[in-house]
């Protein structure tokens, strides 16, 4: 069984910054997709950044130069990277990642974080 452990969350002020990881650990030979998913209270979950196998990354437009997705695959750990935090940051994030468990597998597999707290206010 896989799971997903988040580390970091906090609050920061307007304009600092804050740093969050996500490890997988269980039966995995692959993670084709890794990343962030945030939800802010009334508003409805959504994707942050993805980290593709390969190298390939994605980000969301509200958050697109200010945040940053990285991946250690040794570790099956991604990381966020988010400077110049805005008071519109305030979520819930969520780590996501699609498991591959075997090299024949076809299937792939969703899994979520417990999610961890980012809070931005002055």
């Amino acid at each position: 069984q896989v799971q997903l452990a988040e580390s970091g969350g906090g609050l920061v002020q307007p304009g600092g910054s804050l740093s969050i990881s996500c490890a997988a650990s269980g039966s995995i030979f692959s993670i084709p997709v890794m990343g962030w998913y945030r939800q802010a209270p009334g508003k409805q979950r959504e994707l942050v950044a993805t980290s593709i196998t390969g190298g390939s990354t994605n980000y969301a437009d509200s958050v697109k130069g200010r945040f940053t997705v990285s991946r250690d695959n040794a570790k099956n750990t991604v990381y966020l990277q988010m400077n110049n935090l805005k008071p519109e940051d305030t979520a819930v994030y969520y780590c996501y990642a699609e498991i591959q468990y075997t090299a024949t597998s076809m299937s792939r597999f969703q899994y979520w974080g417990q999610g961890t707290q980012v809070t931005v206010s002055s």
